[in-house]
């Protein structure tokens, strides 16, 4: 525990009880866990919290994923340094910060923009300069910037967008929660010679993706 940074101990001690040994082993993956401060990423009134496995609440009825699965879903993309990739959710910015460390470009949609404004606050304390955080509907993507090398969708959809998958550059991965708006299987799409494959990866929970491609609601319907 430092003045600087009072969680370093307990950041450190999540990333070997919680991820490496349960079985997570990038390395990337691995440094970005121990340097990102997931407290930055979460109310000032949870922070003593933010090293726990679990979900937290971030507002908008929104939540920050428990740290494991954030690990594995990153781990999942097989990222490099020069990939260039879209993070659909940005929530509290947690996750982009995570693959901002591991890649060179990351750009992340939010659907809200109180949700978004907050997600810029979080990623500029923790120094994270090449994530750009767009508001919009992050099931339609954002082919300003498209092909994407990886692509992370951090909601739970009924399918995976076509958008997205459209998106998606040779050799691109794509990670999801694809179910109903209560249980999800993690899955992993990789696209080679223009077709996809589809691989699961267990069982998930997350918040309804919203959008013209994902769960309808009514008071975004309006939007459409």
């Amino acid at each position: 525990m430092t003045d600087a940074d009072p969680y370093m101990q307990e950041r450190h001690e999540m990333v070997e009880r919680q991820i490496r040994a349960r079985g997570v082993s990038d390395p990337e993956v691995l440094e970005a866990m121990r340097t990102v401060p997931r407290h930055l990423f979460v109310p000032p009134d949870l922070q003593r919290l933010a090293y726990q496995d679990r979900p937290l609440p971030i507002g908008g009825g929104q939540t920050i994923s428990q740290p494991y699965i954030v690990a594995v879903m990153t781990e999942l993309l097989e990222l490099k340094r020069s990939d260039r990739v879209l993070e659909v959710g940005s929530g509290s910015g947690y996750q982009a910060a995570l693959l901002g460390r591991i890649v060179d470009r990351v750009v992340s949609i939010e659907r809200l923009p109180e949700v978004a404004a907050q997600a810029r606050k979080n990623l500029q304390r923790a120094g994270i300069a090449n994530v750009t955080v767009i508001v919009g509907d992050g099931t339609q993507g954002y082919p300003e910037e498209a092909p994407y090398d990886g692509i992370m969708i951090t909601a739970a959809a009924p399918g995976v967008p076509e958008p997205l998958i459209e998106q998606l550059a040779e050799g691109g991965r794509l990670v999801a929660p694809v179910g109903n708006r209560d249980v999800q299987d993690l899955v992993r799409l990789i696209k080679r010679g223009g077709e996809v494959t589809s691989t699961t990866f267990g069982g998930v929970c997350f918040v309804p993706l919203i959008g013209r491609h994902g769960w309808r609601e009514r008071f975004y319907d309006d939007l459409l």
